[in-house]
């Protein structure tokens, strides 16, 4: 039997504060101080005794938008998660994310319209979460021995997560479906066909690489009867082998609405570190194929990148099976493209 120890853990999504994943999901707040934002004061509706919003507030069910005293907040749209702590992250987790400016260690650009931005620290994750036993999700507090993870959809503050990659209990039956639970980690042998999964690893020993977004899912398909390999279907539609002593973690990640923000003003995206995007029409001849010319006009060419590769739906690159032998032997299905996607293919 495993060794359940009293270990509390503070759990969350490791990314930075203003990054794409829902960040400080375990954290709790009290039900009668409800405060959903800093900027903008947002209380639930329902009670005779909570004091009124201000006028910047406009409810709706999913998103927080807000009046329009300003142009810079009058398209502003975010996700309201009114169970998230406001308070700042715990420090010994987190890392300085060192900026390159979308450069290599040349000096060449390899990702154009990058620069810029606040700074930022980033959220150190345990995507191995090798230690077995119980962890608390709790707000953090003392110098216990704490952890980030990805907050699995639906998690709460009082839950209790575990980890089985180094060994499942011997019991079976009843006892051993309870360890199919949302933010277990279990060997994919032992997840059943049909559970949604997510932080997919891809060697038995790493750590998880896919399906780690926000509001991101995989699906277990199929189990081989050799007992070496299982069939994953990606959110992409792409079904891959993926060895069955690889782990995952059940449930989907949290955050779904993330997807939906609006982030309201150039100048917030400035913040991310995003710099303008030019189009190619607009430069010159010698910086894209575009460029140059009198006018708006790409001279009757047929619309490329401006490395010269045909864009707009043709397609340049061939995984999988229909690719070069031997490219991509774990593939067995590959996402939907073109009709096959617009007929609703999965």
């Amino acid at each position: 039997m495993l060794c359940v120890r009293a270990l509390r853990t503070f759990s969350s999504l490791g990314a930075p504060s203003s990054s794409r994943v829902l960040t400080q999901v375990f954290r709790t707040t009290n039900a009668t101080n409800s405060v959903a934002r800093t900027y903008a004061t947002h209380f639930a509706s329902g009670s005779k005794n909570e004091p009124k919003a201000t006028s910047l507030d406009v409810d709706t069910n999913v998103f927080k938008t807000y009046k329009p005293v300003s142009p810079g907040i009058r398209h502003l749209r975010r996700p309201i998660n009114d169970h998230l702590y406001q308070g700042k992250p715990v420090r010994l987790l987190t890392a300085c994310l060192r900026k390159h400016g979308g450069r290599n260690s040349h000096g060449r650009i390899t990702v154009r319209f990058r620069g810029g931005g606040h700074k930022r620290r980033v959220r150190l994750i345990d995507f191995m979460r090798t230690e077995p036993g119980e962890y608390d999700v709790i707000p953090w507090k003392g110098k216990a021995k704490w952890k980030y993870i990805l907050a699995t959809e639906g998690m709460r503050p009082g839950d209790v997560v575990q980890s089985y990659r180094m060994g499942m209990p011997e019991t079976t039956g009843i006892l051993r479906t309870r360890t199919v639970r949302p933010g277990n980690v279990l060997p994919i042998r032992f997840i059943p066909t049909g559970t949604v999964i997510h932080c997919v690893a891809l060697l038995p020993t790493g750590r998880a690489l896919l399906v780690r977004s926000a509001g991101s899912f995989a699906q277990v398909v199929h189990h081989d009867e050799s007992g070496r390999y299982s069939h994953v279907r990606l959110q992409s539609g792409e079904i891959r082998q993926v060895l069955q002593d690889c782990c995952a973690t059940i449930g989907r990640v949290s955050n779904l609405n993330w997807k939906g923000r609006k982030i309201g003003k150039a100048g917030r995206n400035r913040w991310l570190g995003w710099r303008p995007r030019v189009r190619g029409v607009a430069m010159n001849a010698k910086d894209h194929p575009h460029g140059g010319g009198r006018g708006k006009s790409k001279s009757n060419k047929h619309p490329v990148s401006v490395w010269g590769w045909a864009t707009k739906g043709k397609r340049t690159r061939k995984p999988g099976p229909k690719g070069p032998k031997n490219s991509n032997k774990m593939v067995i299905r590959e996402r939907p493209r073109g009709k096959e996607k617009r007929a609703g293919g999965s």
